[in-house]
């Protein structure tokens, strides 16, 4: 049996017997009818950065097959505020290869992803899913390799305290219970995410955990495998939906927004990134970072200030990307380095059996592991689009091999040292940095908007929204005008607490 296929946790995957990519019309039918499914949920990603739902009851076969073939409309100016009242009328049409088993579901449902369509049976130029369908063709057409990506989705549970085995605050990162309170709870997202078709890396628990008000605020952490880039956006908008609904049932809230409160951690929405060539890795070459890598990362160096457009949404962004804390501020790039933008994670790039050295009795590994190196973009967060920021993402490492300085740019970039301990001041000093607010981000878009533009990639009425929404915030001050003002902070937080 494929390997690929073995132990998969996608019912319908272990049903039809095929990965999902395979899935036709036929297959999702014979799926419905031998598996007792009465309902159909037709899900799609709107302005907001949430999945919304159209509902369907199967009446009949014929039904069934109709809305299978030719989708259903939507209310367009509803969904998205580029779209007038006055011609509004969009189609969603299903993609059978994002078909899972709905978890909540009383009345067996069967879910899917939809694309949107203009009226001309076209795909909407500027709808989520076709604007990061274009950049990874673009990234294609230029370098002649695929663009792959993953999330590290961060996120915190809030309930009431239970004051017993209290964890230590900020010291949460991979606890255990009973000081960490909420494994179980990610474990089964873990489990519903992977029937619903997501590549799980694996999940832990994060930095941090607080206690306000009798509440205990624990940060988790669900990362994810590199797939297709166009994959990774319908995983992540999966997960954050799955992580809501379960909350929601056992009576927990949730956040992904970027702050909670000063001094404690904030959440990010770390992305990898891959390129892959004829299903190999491009990253290393022989055993160091290649010249690939270095000049997708150079593509992100310049194009970092408008990628907090895509990725940093609303002005509580802005307090988790503050000078001497573990977000980045400063737009460099480095090896296992976790005070730069750019991320060049340990690779397993020694030479050693790790695994015979372990575990004596095994025999030699032989493992390929050039496969598992990534480099990580640390700015976005929770508020983000993500199927803009992966976009954007795809976008600024296409720009890289279109730029002739590029590995000029990559060692300028270059730091090896922690930027922010005092020693090294004068390298911080010589570095540029990322925005400090929606509106200092909008400029940045507004001055590279061309290169996000270039082969029809985003649309200009996008990215006139987003430079729109981004100016509407005022807040070019706010981070000065309530530093240290934790009341007026905590008003920011509440109104953008469930962001994204």
């Amino acid at each position: 049996m494929n390997k690929e296929l073995e132990m998969n946790p996608n019912k319908l995957v272990a049903f039809l017997g095929k990965p999902c990519k395979e899935f036709t019309k036929a297959d999702i039918i014979r799926f419905i009818q031998e598996n007792g499914v009465r309902m159909v949920n037709f899900m799609y990603p709107a302005g907001d950065g949430r999945l919304k739902t159209l509902n369907f009851v199967i009446n009949n076969m014929a039904y069934l097959d109709a809305i299978l073939t030719c989708g259903e409309r939507v209310d367009g100016s509803s969904l998205f505020p580029f779209i007038e009242a006055g011609s509004s009328d969009l189609y969603v049409l299903p993609r059978f290869s994002t078909a899972f088993v709905d978890p909540f579901a009383e009345i067996p449902t069967l879910s899917m992803l939809c694309s949107y369509f203009n009226k001309d049976g076209e795909p909407l130029e500027s709808s989520p899913e076709n604007t990061l369908r274009k950049a990874c063709r673009a990234f294609n057409n230029v370098t002649g390799m695929e663009f792959q990506a993953m999330g590290e989705l961060e996120y915190y549970v809030i309930a009431p305290d239970t004051e017993m085995f209290p964890a230590t605050d900020q010291k949460g990162y991979h606890e255990s219970a009973p000081y960490a309170k909420f494994n179980e709870f990610r474990t089964k997202c873990m489990a519903y995410i992977a029937q619903a078709g997501g590549q799980i890396k694996y999940g832990h628990s994060e930095v941090g955990n607080f206690t306000i008000d009798g509440k205990i605020y624990e940060q988790n952490e669900i990362e994810f495998l590199p797939v297709n880039a166009e994959d990774a956006a319908d995983q992540l908008m999966i997960a954050k939906w799955i992580i809501r609904n379960l909350a929601y049932q056992l009576g927990y809230d949730i956040t992904f927004a970027p702050k909670i409160t000063a001094g404690k951690a904030g959440s990010g929405l770390h992305v990898h990134m891959r390129i892959v060539k004829a299903g190999q890795n491009q990253m290393l070459d022989r055993g160091v970072l290649s010249a690939t890598a270095r000049r997708a990362i150079a593509g992100m160096m310049q194009l970092a200030p408008s990628i907090t457009a895509f990725g940093n949404t609303n002005p509580t962004s802005y307090f988790r990307l503050v000078p001497h804390q573990e977000a980045p501020t400063n737009i460099c790039w480095g090896d296992r380095n976790r005070s730069v933008l750019v991320r060049v994670p340990l690779g397993w790039t020694a030479k050693s059996d790790m695994c015979k050295i372990a575990n004596p009795l095994e025999a030699e590994s032989n493992y390929d592991t050039t496969q598992k190196q990534t480099v990580e973009m640390r700015s976005p967060d929770g508020s983000a689009d993500i199927y803009q920021l992966i976009a954007g993402l795809a976008v600024a490492c296409r720009h890289g091999f279109e730029l002739d300085n590029a590995l000029e740019i990559a060692e300028k970039t270059y730091v090896n040292v922690n930027i922010h301990q005092k020693e090294n001041a004068d390298k911080l000093n010589s570095l540029a940095c990322l925005p400090d607010s929606c509106e200092a981000s909008a400029d940045c878009i507004e001055k590279q908007r061309a290169v996000f533009e270039q082969y029809n990639v985003f649309s200009p009425a996008m990215i006139d929204g987003i430079i729109k929404k981004l100016r509407s915030y005022g807040d070019r001050t706010l981070r000065a005008d309530i530093n240290g003002n934790q009341e007026e902070m905590l008003k920011l937080v509440n109104k953008y607490f469930h962001c994204g």
